[in-house]
Parts: C-alpha cells; structure tokens; sequence
C-alpha cells in the first residue's frame, strides 16, 4: 500500500520551549488547551486547540532569550521554521490579537493567488503564521 493512502494528517507539531508556564500561557491565549505534562524524558506537555490542532513542547530550550537558530540567523539552517495555522477570518484574528496583546511581526500580507497572511512569535521566538485560504 503507497504512503500517500496512509498518511491521514498532521497529529502534532513538536515545538521545542524554555519555559512551560511562559509558553502555556501564550498559547492558552491562542485557545490551545493545556492536556498533560511535563511527561517522558525530553520532557513534554501537550496542548490542543478546540480545531483540532495539537503541540506538543519540547521542555529542553537551555536559554529563555537565545535567538531562533531557524529563523534569527544569517546563515540560514535547514529544518522547520513555523506551524501555518488555517483561519476563516484574517481580519478578525488581527483584531483579537491585538486585543489579547499579542505582538504582530509581520503582516497581513497578500500572496500570490490571494491568499492572506500574518505572522505572531511565541515566547521562545517560534514563527506561528495565521493563514486565510484565498476567498
């Protein structure tokens, strides 16, 4: 059977964090709710959106302020640099957002074929983008 028949979704993001309280906190804002954790050897805490969306944060971060070697540096690295997550209103996320106190780094942008975007960090740094499929 071909792989592309088996895979069914995403079941989580791994998102490697400093501070658990810090990182529940902004998500919580985000409407992820916290599930379990700390568990296991890296350790883990498990957070699910009402959507369906789950993380998962990986507790091993060593600094609180380091930069984001994906994201913050020149040299640019191979490997995952943010979670895009579906929203039927860009407009209204904006606003809740900025009424959450919730820095916007970058947006809204428009891509080609209409699509719009924004894009918010977490505490750690990670890109989270808010993306709104073109109407």
């Amino acid at each position: 059977m071909a792989l592309d028949s088996l895979i069914t979704g995403i079941a989580h993001v791994g998102i490697r964090v400093h501070d658990l309280a810090r990182s529940r906190a902004f998500y919580e804002r985000l409407g992820f709710v916290f599930v379990a954790g700390p568990l296991g050897p890296e350790p883990v805490a498990i957070l699910v959106h009402p959507s369906g969306v789950a993380v998962n944060f990986i507790l091993n971060a060593a600094e609180p302020d380091a930069p984001n070697a994906l994201m913050d540096v020149p040299v640019k690295r191979a490997g995952y640099t943010h979670i895009a997550l579906a929203v039927s209103d860009l407009d209204a996320v904006e606003r809740a957002l900025r009424s959450a106190g919730i820095a916007i780094s970058e947006g809204p942008v428009v891509f080609e074929g209409g699509a719009r975007a924004l894009f918010v960090r977490d505490p750690d740094r990670n890109v989270i983008e808010f993306n709104q499929a073109p109407a």
